[in-house]
């Protein structure tokens, strides 16, 4: 059984919006260099869980440990200094901005822990941003911004990255340009935590899967489980 520190360590945590109690105890551990995926239905907690870890609830209670350090009376700031990405769901690309400009806005992490990208090898991974970094934030295509949403953690030197729903909406040779990415990135010694609502896009990439109800997690597997798995996750995700 390994001793190494996981990237993240989650136990008890509770999250609020306001008066809204939305996390009721989340416990979940993500290994380092793995690939985890978060699913569950719509409103079950799994994009404010990937929140409450980047400290973007309201109140939080618990413990959330990022490379073993305790991080949950820490501002979003210190704990993106860490080593932690997020990735919203909304991509968060800055539409007066060109995609060069988009890709230099977060500085690079104080201190990082190695992995930052230079500008040179983010776009030998994507190409498509090379071509489109004088066009403006509005006029790249969805596949494009959320390539370029991804590229600007790269660059900070962050190793785990948060990504919320990234294949959303997106045509199937873009999402499976995405796919490549996440197993290149892998390959590098990132740790990446998914919520993914398309199963079949998550399903061949990820190592561990949590199914998060009402607020917690209600199954938690590794990937070669998951045959044996799929009748009890049938059931969790039918709508």
């Amino acid at each position: 059984m390994s001793t190494e520190t996981p990237a993240i360590e989650i136990r008890d945590l509770n999250a609020w919006y306001g008066e809204s109690h939305i996390l009721h105890g989340v416990n979940l551990t993500v290994p380092r260099g793995q690939v985890v995926t978060l699913l569950g239905r719509n409103g079950a907690g799994r994009t404010t869980t990937l929140r409450a870890i980047m400290g973007l609830t309201g109140a939080r209670k618990g413990s959330v440990k990022v490379h073993g350090q305790e991080s949950i009376g820490l501002p979003t700031h210190r704990i993106a200094h860490l080593g932690i990405g997020y990735c919203p769901e909304e991509r968060g690309i800055f539409a007066s901005l060109s995609a060069e400009e988009n890709l230099h806005l977060p500085p690079r992490l104080p201190g990082g822990r190695g992995k930052a990208m230079s500008e040179a090898e983010i776009y030998a991974m994507f190409p498509n941003l090379a071509e489109r970094k004088a066009s403006q934030g509005t006029r790249l295509s969805g596949g494009e911004q959320q390539m370029l949403a991804v590229a600007r953690i790269l660059r900070t030197g962050a190793d785990i990255l948060l990504l919320d729903e990234i294949s959303e909406g997106l045509a199937p040779v873009i999402v499976q340009a995405l796919a490549r990415m996440i197993r290149a990135l892998k390959a590098q010694g990132f740790t990446i935590v998914m919520v993914e609502q398309n199963f079949r896009f998550a399903a061949p990439l990820a190592d561990h899967f949590h199914v998060i109800e009402h607020g917690h997690v209600a199954l938690s597997f590794p990937a070669s489980e998951l045959a044996a798995q799929q009748a009890a996750l049938d059931e969790l995700l039918s709508v």
